[in-house]
């Protein structure tokens, strides 16, 4: 039983403004089982991992481990073999998405990460002989059922079935957090995440990113936008209309929790000011499957959205 995605669905938890932040994705193929904290707890050397933990922390990247959906079988051959690599910068206007592949894993501690950060991938193109990635749009589905049961109890049949009808570039990935919104995928190379997705909905999406449009239906938001920004692009999208996906940007996010002032720029120069407070989900419900007590998780409520042709408006807060 999928404890809590089913009561984040029944409860009816909202997903906007609830996608894991960062500006960079750098997902590494592991094959076999992963753990809990699947860096340290799979069949990649633990010392690498935490490397490659401590080289990320700090630079706006975010890793996680990667692997073919299917059946994995706790084994390791000890032979080297060659690993996909991705490397996903996501900002509006300079996103790119770069692979390469490799026998050594350890090649991805001469990286930049910093750089990485900043969206500069010289050194994911020197390092790993990389460049830029001229496929289909990547799905990354949440499958680890070491860190939550329902990623694997939902997240699994899902990447199976998109693989079973012929969908390219899926791939079941470690972490994206947000278990209770479980399935739940990353779509590169623009960086949004969708929760309770379903097959159907996600070739839409899949189809849409191929075109450079953003499907709005199940989308929890960028993550290159901490989370009051993530609701605040979303619902000016929902306003405006937009599904071009570098057409907006968020420019500033001013106040603290529970109230902000989020600044959002579409390419066309127009501009909107949008009030986003923080809330609790009530009732009371899990906010992971592992959780020993029901919490009350943070939820993202856009209170205005209003456009700015030059003097900024008067939010009521």
């Amino acid at each position: 039983m999928s404890i809590c995605a089913t009561a984040s669905r029944n409860l009816g938890e909202p997903l906007p403004g609830t996608a894991a932040t960062a500006r960079t994705w750098l997902l590494l193929e592991q094959p076999g089982p992963w753990g809990d904290r699947a860096l340290t707890s799979s069949h990649l050397d633990p010392s690498l991992g935490r490397a490659l933990e401590a080289a990320a922390l700090g630079t706006g990247v975010r890793l996680a481990l990667i692997r073919r959906p299917g059946r994995h079988a706790d084994v390791d051959a000890g032979k080297p073999a060659q690993r996909r690599v991705y490397a996903a910068h996501i900002l509006p206007g300079r996103a790119w998405l770069h692979t390469a592949t490799t026998d050594a894993p350890r090649r991805l501690l001469d990286l930049d990460f910093a750089a990485l950060g900043a969206g500069d991938p010289a050194s994911f193109d020197t390092a790993l002989l990389g460049g830029p990635h001229t496929g289909h749009p990547l799905a990354m589905v949440c499958t680890n059922g070491k860190r939550d049961r329902c990623c694997a109890l939902l997240g699994r049949p899902l990447a199976n079935e998109l693989v079973a009808s012929g969908v390219p570039g899926v791939w079941e990935v470690t972490h994206l957090g947000g278990h209770r919104f479980a399935p739940t995928v990353l779509v590169l190379p623009y960086g949004y995440a969708y929760g309770r997705a379903q097959a159907h909905a996600v070739k839409d999406v899949l189809h849409a990113a191929g075109e450079g449009r953003i499907v709005l239906e199940g989308c929890r938001g960028a993550s290159a936008w901490e989370r009051p920004g993530q609701a605040a692009e979303l619902a000016v999208r929902r306003t405006a209309g937009e599904h071009r996906a570098e057409a907006l940007s968020v420019l500033r996010t001013e106040g603290a929790a529970p109230n902000w002032r989020v600044t959002v720029a579409h390419t066309d120069g127009r501009r909107w000011r949008v009030l986003v407070r923080e809330g609790a989900s009530l009732p009371p419900r899990p906010e992971s499957c592992g959780a020993a007590l029901p919490g009350a998780p943070a939820r993202m409520d856009v209170r205005a959205v209003l456009e700015s042709a030059s003097a900024a408006p008067t939010l009521p807060f």
